[in-house]
């Protein structure tokens, strides 16, 4: 017996201390103050839909194999025509250096170190290019909204394609933004606006508004030249009139792999397929916009039927634990997003937060991998998981037993 050597450094003491994502998630709470935390922490209206996406990989059983060599285990992905070291990659999010002022600067740089893809958002706070300076041999992937003023949605595809950007990831579940009440209640504005209750809720957490207010302003890096105030360009950003000659268009002008976020229902997924896309993302936005919304991890065995053949398919919303996204590869996902959870990263220490979040992933997955007595993302199949029912349709003529 032998007394550990402390650790002099706050941060790396409190994140070798995180030992899952629930942990860091912890930890941003208490650093970070309650508006930016609420945002990123936060969905739609009565926050079911992120709810049950959580639920629903809490539910899963798996099956586990005996008596094989998983000495070694192949984690290595393919997906959207790259390789990835990793089932999961980091997910597009809006207002990043809200969460921490490096923003996505250190989601970049720690997806480079890592080995697996980051996505940019069309919303984010670090531009196309000052992304790809902070990954600039990594996979790099542009999140897209169709905006109302064309234009500008085509300028970001043709800056993405100039930067090295791989692959374009339409998003099309934001007709309209969602009601997100968390932020509604904490007067949540970008900027943050100074109030009685703000300066009161920042008192025990000085550092966050060192960085704050002594880094450049945030805004929307690669918008920051269009001009228009924060919720005019927000507003811009969500537009119900797209429609598939968008996506058309878009086919047409990029020339890189094409891939669609937002996709929940089997329909889509075949529509879109014969639309001549690349891939699809199965996703609720992170239960964000429409509450209620199909859990995408129990749409995925009917997608994958479907279109699996045909195309790549990724999930997201939800993802906590590395054993969520093997269970995913599992049932037939190529691929994984992590939203939150690299954000919760973020929030808990920057660039190390991050680090920390997608080394908690990856050691779950090798784990549930070895535990299950695989060896590669290719030897797992449908019988080692199976989704645990605790929603089910209920009839019209009221007969449950479907």
């Amino acid at each position: 017996m032998k007394f550990r050597t402390p650790e002099l450094n706050g941060r790396r003491r409190r994140l070798a201390r995180a030992l899952t994502i629930y942990d860091l998630r912890a930890i941003a709470q208490r650093r970070t103050p309650a508006a930016a935390f609420d945002y990123t922490d936060g969905a739609a209206e009565m926050e079911l839909s992120l709810a049950r996406a959580r639920q629903a990989f809490e539910d899963v059983e798996f099956h586990p194999s005996i008596l094989r060599d998983v000495s070694t285990v192949d984690t290595a992905a393919t997906i959207f025509g790259g390789r990835s070291a990793m089932p999961f990659g980091i997910a597009p999010t809006g207002f990043t250096r809200l969460m921490h002022t490096e923003g996505e600067t250190a989601g970049a740089s720690a997806a480079g170190a890592a080995g697996i893809p980051f996505a940019l958002s069309t919303l984010g706070t670090t531009s196309i290019e000052d992304v790809q300076a902070a990954n600039p041999h990594g996979r790099n992937w542009f999140q897209l909204y169709v905006m109302r003023q064309r234009e500008i949605s085509y300028s970001l595809v043709e800056r993405a394609a100039a930067a090295g950007f791989d692959t374009l990831m339409l998003t099309v579940d934001t007709p309209v933004a969602g009601a997100r009440l968390r932020d509604k209640r904490n007067g949540f504005s970008i900027p943050p606006q100074l109030t009685l209750r703000t300066v009161l809720n920042a008192i025990p957490r000085p550092w966050w508004w060192w960085d704050f207010l002594t880094t450049p302003k945030l805004e929307f890096a690669s918008l920051s030249s269009t001009g228009g105030t924060v919720g005019q360009l927000l507003d811009a950003a969500m537009d119900p009139t797209i429609s598939y000659d968008d996506l058309a268009t878009i086919r047409n002008m990029w020339p890189g792999t094409l891939v669609i976020k937002g996709v929940q229902a089997v329909d889509d997924a075949k529509k879109l397929v014969d639309a001549g896309v690349d891939g699809i993302v199965l996703s609720n936005h992170g239960g964000r916009q429409l509450d209620r919304a199909p859990v995408p991890f129990h749409l995925l065995p009917d997608v994958v039927r479907e279109v699996g053949s045909h195309t790549d398919i990724a999930v997201d919303t939800g993802i906590m634990n590395g054993a969520d996204i093997v269970a995913c590869i599992a049932l037939g996902a190529k691929f994984s997003l992590i939203g939150r959870a690299y954000l919760y990263g973020l929030m808990a220490g920057g660039r190390p937060g991050v680090d920390r979040a997608i080394e908690i992933l990856s050691e779950q997955v090798v784990r549930t991998m070895k535990l299950l007595g695989v060896a590669s993302l290719d030897e797992l199949t449908p019988r080692h998981a199976t989704q645990l029912q605790r929603l089910a349709p209920r009839r019209p003529d009221g007969d449950q037993n479907l």
